[in-house]
């Protein structure tokens, strides 16, 4: 890997845990439920974002596959947090 491309995706994986620290803080004190929601989604993308960027590092294909998991379950539940959140339930009868 070329020097250039190590150090910009070192900072790269830095930035993202910085604004994973940050959407765990909102998450723990965010006023109301639509922050705690959004804190979850930013914490997942940056999860994916994370394991994209050691992916790259590593040169494992392992990395990517897993990030693709995330992304879908991340979907999955923001979409089930917001019908949550509309109606009081996910599964209606």
């Amino acid at each position: 890997m070329n020097s250039l491309v190590y150090w910009a995706a070192t900072f790269a994986l830095g930035c993202f845990v910085i604004g994973l620290v940050f959407a765990a803080l909102r998450l723990l004190r965010g006023p109301a439920s639509t922050d705690r929601v959004l804190a979850l989604d930013t914490m997942y993308i940056n999860g994916m974002l994370i394991l994209l960027v050691l992916g790259l590092q590593f040169g494992s294909a392992l990395y990517f596959d897993i990030a693709l998991l995330i992304s879908l379950f991340g979907f999955v539940g923001s979409v089930a947090m917001a019908k949550f959140l509309l109606r009081g339930e996910v599964i209606e009868p």
